[in-house]
């Protein structure tokens, strides 16, 4: 179907799509999550995220044949993959230039492609230049009312949530309402990812939305700022489902509403189900010992928890409505209960400088924290940072494989954007030094060891594969010092 256009009045669909009655309506239906081709944090840890199950789930309760590839955990079989009927590709944004290139290759064989995730959803025109059809956010909705078109030759005029492309150009049908019962949605099938027997830790998701809107999250504008949860038995529910394995929670912020979170709590105390888990969170989650103690008890092992700066200005910046001395409290209080701490900081805010992040790197190691990442600023589609950045000139490049948390794609207000990138490692090499590692063995923390092993690995290999970009950034500061015309995008 590549250049095809489908019409808002009815879906064309060719011999692979056409909808037969009974048990023939089935098709074989492939859901792709790929992996950037760069090298990253996460690379190689088989830790899906659960969109993909969930459709999948909802696919094969309508008698479909599916399976999911999840490139994190196993590689696409494109000969199962090119026999399909219809393709639904998964976008991050740093994925998308991957997913693109996937989507423009299905379409050349015929097959009809679906693109969705965050970043579809923000730069939907963008997308449909690869796929016949985009899902924008929550699509569980979406999905279903675009299946009961495609199953039946049906218009898709009416199908929220989706954009297309009719005979006049690019459409938007209106925004999918967000789902006010998430237990209306099937628990994520993970056996149809391809190697699910290999993943570690299960991926649970209790909630959707965030009560708060830091300027460089596009979680709000994704999930809505309206906290949503499932019900604690559904919860209890489905960690008793996938056995007796780690969890991790993936909810933005499971505390967030830590009455309800206490319920969840009690429950698998009372159910007698304490796995091993962790999950993310925010300062304030030391503000309620109940809760502390809830945790402990129920096996928290470690909570990932959003500190971003430890400079008074830019925690404002952010609107993370909370200040260096909340930190502080939350290292030690989660310490005194036995909680391991792995610190998220994002560097490069307009109020920061190349001072700022040595102080961040000494602040981390001076308090304790078990594990750390410093992520580079990144004006991510659909974040306020972005309009930021865009309506001041200061973006560089729009080459999505960069923007992973890794890359400077601008330039900072008080710094140029390779002093960014160097102070940013650096600062990662002070915190994962192998001082450091040699100072966990001695003083027998050996649950920080895997850590610091795995970050001086990180460093490596990034620092090999990037040593094009980094060239590139020492080019643009040259001419900048030059006074040159030539800091044009990469």
């Amino acid at each position: 179907m590549a250049g095809s256009q489908v019409s808002g009045r009815s879906l064309e669909r060719s011999s692979r799509s056409a909808a037969l009655p009974g048990e023939s309506r089935a098709k074989r239906i492939t859901l792709i999550e790929p992996e950037s081709r760069g090298y990253h944090w996460f690379t190689g840890i088989p830790l899906p995220r659960l969109g993909l199950p969930i459709l999948g789930a909802i696919l094969k309760s309508r008698g479909h044949d599916v399976e999911v590839f999840c490139e994190c955990v196993s590689p696409i079989d494109f000969a199962r993959a090119d026999a399909s009927d219809l393709v639904l590709i998964s976008a991050l944004t740093n994925t998308a230039p991957v997913a693109y290139e996937l989507a423009d290759r299905f379409r050349s064989k015929g097959i009809p492609v679906i693109l969705g995730g965050p970043h579809p959803t923000f730069m939907a025109d963008e997308a449909l230049e690869h796929a016949d059809f985009v899902l924008r956010g929550e699509c569980e909705g979406t999905l279903t009312e675009f299946m009961e078109a495609w199953e039946t030759g049906a218009s898709v005029e009416d199908v929220r949530g989706l954009s297309y492309r009719g005979e006049d150009g690019a459409r938007h049908n209106p925004d999918a309402p967000f789902l006010d019962d998430l237990d209306e949605i099937p628990f994520p099938d993970l056996t149809l990812i391809r190697g699910h027997e290999s993943m570690g830790m299960m991926p649970v998701q209790t909630s959707r939305g965030c009560p708060f809107d830091c300027t460089f999250c596009s979680v709000t504008q994704m999930w809505g700022r309206s906290f949503r949860t499932r019900s604690v038995e559904s919860v209890i529910d489905e960690i008793e489902h996938v056995g007796d394995r780690d969890i991790f929670f993936y909810d933005d912020n499971l505390t967030a509403d830590r009455g309800r979170a206490k319920v969840l709590l009690r429950e698998m105390l009372r159910t007698g189900i304490t796995p091993k888990w962790r999950a993310q969170s925010r300062v304030d989650v030391v503000e309620d010992t109940e809760l502390l103690e809830l945790m402990r008890t129920t096996n928290c092992h470690i909570l990932y928890i959003g500190f971003e700066s430890i400079n008074p200005k830019t925690l404002a910046a952010y609107e993370k409505k909370q200040s260096v001395d909340d930190i502080r409290k939350c290292i030690e209080r989660l310490h005194e209960y036995g909680i391991s701490i792995h610190g998220m900081f994002v560097l490069g805010a307009e109020d920061d400088d190349a001072d700022t992040i040595v102080e961040t790197a000494r602040f981390a190691r001076a308090t304790g924290i078990d594990a750390i990442q410093f992520w580079v600023l990144t004006p991510f589609p659909g974040t306020k940072t972005r309009e930021l950045l865009a309506d001041t000139g200061r973006i560089f490049t729009d080459d999505w494989s960069l923007y992973d948390g890794h890359h400077a794609v601008f330039e900072p207000k008080n710094m140029t954007a390779l002093e960014l990138q160097r102070g940013t490692f650096k600062a990662i090499g002070r915190f994962y030094s192998w001082w450091m590692a040699l100072g966990n063995l001695l003083t027998f923390r050996f649950l920080r060891l895997p850590y610091q092993l795995y970050a001086l690995l990180f460093m490596t290999r990034w620092k090999t594969a990037n040593g094009g970009f980094l060239r590139l950034l020492s080019t643009r500061e040259r001419d900048a010092e030059k006074g040159s015309s030539g800091r044009g995008d990469l």
